[in-house]
């Protein structure tokens, strides 16, 4: 006798699964008001009546890739599964917020300016591919439909050149990922190889496998190969390299020069959406006398407010996309200032100083600003913080400690990652009193 059933769809969870008619039952793939059946152990096996807001999946790996969660739900949609999924969190959390929570969306596909590939033999043949779902398990993929184009034909260019060249071919075959980065008019191409640390570095190789690799995609101008352990990733000591050091990207009318490796935000749509929801108040720019940008990179926010505020200082730990950012914010003003530091070690040594900003700008990792760090923002009084995060618990985690001292003024998902479960947020918050 058959102990599969029949459930109803009720609505989205963080991290991609959905909650059921059963309450011991949540499943990856389905959209709020699917029909669906699902075995005696709780899996999903196939759905009887879809939502009429189901759509079918544009990738052929969906599902087995572990990239992309939403494939099936319409792209400015996702932006309200998101939203909802925000709205649940900060609830729980007990954070007062406004009613209304705008949603920024843009193209669905090919939208990242950034790939990094895995690189595997199989059957002697080489691939790219990314994890299988929940796995380390390698999937060869034939594509990429999130990956804006020039980099998935710079990414088959490399395994094309690897079998016609002895130089690309060694390369490819000593790297276990490779990192594609383009610049914003997709015309310039960054090549990372990520390589076990005691890889011997044949002299004058590297630059001719660049060479080689070129004849086939000309859109590269930079081929670095940098150490990496298979165990804690990227060392941070470099090969060999050869090339441009890194790459020039516009956004507003501002050029970022991006230093190979260097972090920058990777959907090319949305980038102007969210610096315009940092950088200015319902459509006026934020301007003032001081002004912080806390975890900086390479000046997103940093460069748009310089022109705004008469001192803007930037603090990022990351060395050389500090002194990026320094370089660039000296030709606006010899008055703003780039520190190379942790947002903490910055904020224990602010508080013993006179400065105090009229603005913070926090742009933390998944890991969030931390309950320490944000005690200190509190006592910092700031008129005003805009806080970005990437990650709806620890962005919970920080508004619990920071409404105290605040009021969320405004809060707004801009969906950076289309077909996946990433939420990132900007929330407005103003000092009480």
């Amino acid at each position: 006798m058959s102990k599969e059933k029949v459930l109803e769809v009720w609505g989205p969870l963080y991290g991609g699964a959905s909650k059921t008619s059963d309450p011991n039952v949540t499943l990856p793939f389905v959209v709020r008001k699917d029909t669906v059946e699902v075995s005696a152990k709780g899996e999903l096996v196939r759905v009887v009546e879809p939502a009429i807001e189901r759509v079918t999946p544009q990738c052929p790996h969906f599902g087995t890739c572990g990239g992309c969660q939403y494939q099936m739900i319409e792209t400015h949609q996702q932006g309200d599964v998101k939203r909802q999924v925000l709205w649940d969190q900060l609830n729980s959390a007990g954070i007062t917020f406004p009613v209304e929570i705008p949603a920024h969306s843009g193209e669905g596909y090919g939208y990242r300016n950034r790939i990094r590939l895995r690189i595997e033999r199989v059957e002697g043949e080489l691939r790219l591919g990314y994890n299988v779902r929940a796995t380390t398990e390698f999937l060869p993929i034939v594509t990429c439909t999130i990956a804006a184009p020039i980099l998935w034909s710079t990414a088959e260019a490399l395994l094309n050149a690897a079998k016609l060249d002895d130089d690309v071919a060694f390369w490819m075959n000593a790297a276990s990922e490779v990192e594609i980065f383009c610049n914003d008019d997709l015309t310039r191409v960054q090549v990372t190889l990520l390589c076990a640390p005691r890889t011997k570095v044949k002299q004058g190789s590297l630059a001719r496998c660049f060479t080689a690799a070129r004849k086939m995609a000309p859109q590269i101008v930079a081929l670095a190969a940098i150490a990496s352990d298979a165990r804690t990733g990227p060392t941070g000591r470099t090969l060999d390299a050869v090339g441009a050091a890194g790459l020039n990207y516009r956004v507003l009318g501002e050029t970022y020069w991006i230093s190979r490796g260097g972090f920058f935000q990777v959907n090319r749509f949305l980038l102007e959406t969210l610096v315009a929801l940092v950088c200015e108040d319902e459509g006026k720019p934020r301007s003032g006398s001081v002004a912080w940008d806390l975890y900086a990179g390479v000046g997103l926010f940093s460069r748009v407010l310089a022109r705004r505020f008469a001192r803007v200082v930037a603090v990022e730990a990351n060395a050389t996309a500090a002194a990026d950012n320094r370089a660039a914010l000296r030709t606006i003003s010899a008055a703003h200032e780039a520190v190379t530091s942790t947002t903490w070690d910055f904020l224990r040594e602010a508080m013993v100083q006179r400065e105090r900003p009229e603005l913070i700008v926090l742009d933390p990792p998944r890991a969030g600003a931390d309950v320490d760090a944000c005690e200190l923002l509190l006592r910092l009084e700031a008129r005003e913080m805009v806080y970005v995060s990437c990650d709806p618990t620890t962005l919970a985690r920080d508004l619990a400690v920071l409404q105290r001292g605040y009021r969320i003024r405004a809060l707004h998902v801009v969906d950076l990652f289309p077909q996946t479960s990433h939420i990132e947020t900007v929330v407005v918050l103003e000092r009480k009193g």
